[in-house]
């Protein structure tokens, strides 16, 4: 995985987000997080940089369970003829059901959206 890929997923959800305060971003120890380029771009973004401890699986677990999820929900099985019909297939994926649509037992069975409005009209 280059840098420039990780770069330009995080400005994506920074457009679509819109975050006011700082961000903490958690990374594994791969290279493209310890670049200066990604440093330099979590800085002017207000972006704060964590990393997990080296060997320790269990630091990246949520995003691992979400990989695994996106997986048996949704790729496995399924054979694309692009990597764009891949990318979009995935999008619709997360943004169209994951996120808005699934529910989630460890948010009191809501979806992520539904969980954060409620967080953020609770304030």
């Amino acid at each position: 995985m280059h840098r420039d890929l990780v770069i330009q997923a995080l400005l994506a959800a920074k457009w679509l987000r819109h975050p006011t305060a700082a961000v903490i971003i958690h990374s594994d120890q791969g290279a493209q997080y310890g670049s200066d380029d990604w440093a330099r771009f979590c800085c002017d973004n207000r972006f704060v940089p964590s990393m997990s401890r080296r060997g320790n699986c269990y630091d990246n677990a949520a995003v691992e369970s979400f990989f695994a999820t996106l997986k048996k929900e949704r790729v496995r099985r399924r054979t694309y003829r692009t990597r764009d019909d891949a990318r979009a297939d995935v999008f619709d994926y997360i943004e169209g059901f994951y996120n808005r649509t699934r529910r989630h037992q460890h948010l009191d069975n809501r979806s992520p959206i539904n969980y954060e409005t409620e967080l953020l009209k609770a304030g």
